[in-house]
């Protein structure tokens, strides 16, 4: 396999991923408000292939920080006390996750992109 393909292959991998970290992140956000939602994580792992090593995305993860207990008699989801429980979203991170992984897309997308120029040059100096 050549390195064009190989380089090609693991942005594209990257991309792959960033793109299912960001997925998780905006469901986070948008169940921020959610009574009982956990937040969701996605790690990382590297994978062999004929292509070279990729990344690839794990099993979804479930934070299991407490979740935050809210006093709301009127809520339909109140216990006897007039407590229940939110999620454990903060938005601080998410965001931040969100712009982390943003990033991490524009850096592979460049690669991918600079990748796909130099093979696109070297074909034209081939022809010549």
């Amino acid at each position: 396999m050549s390195d064009f393909s190989q380089s090609l292959a693991a942005s594209a991998s990257g991309l792959r991923a960033q793109a299912a970290r960001l997925r998780h992140v905006s469901e986070n956000i948008s169940n921020a408000d959610t009574p009982g939602y956990r937040r969701k994580s996605v790690p990382f792992e590297t994978v062999k292939s004929p292509e070279g090593e990729l990344v690839a995305t794990g099993r979804v993860r479930l934070d299991q920080g407490a979740l935050t207990r809210i006093h709301d008699p009127g809520h339909p989801m109140a216990d006897d006390t007039g407590h229940y429980e939110s999620s454990n979203v903060d938005l601080m991170i998410e965001i931040a996750d969100a712009r982390e992984a943003q990033r991490s897309y524009e850096a592979n997308l460049k690669m991918f992109d600079q990748t796909r120029q130099m093979s696109a040059g070297l074909m034209d100096l081939l022809r010549k």
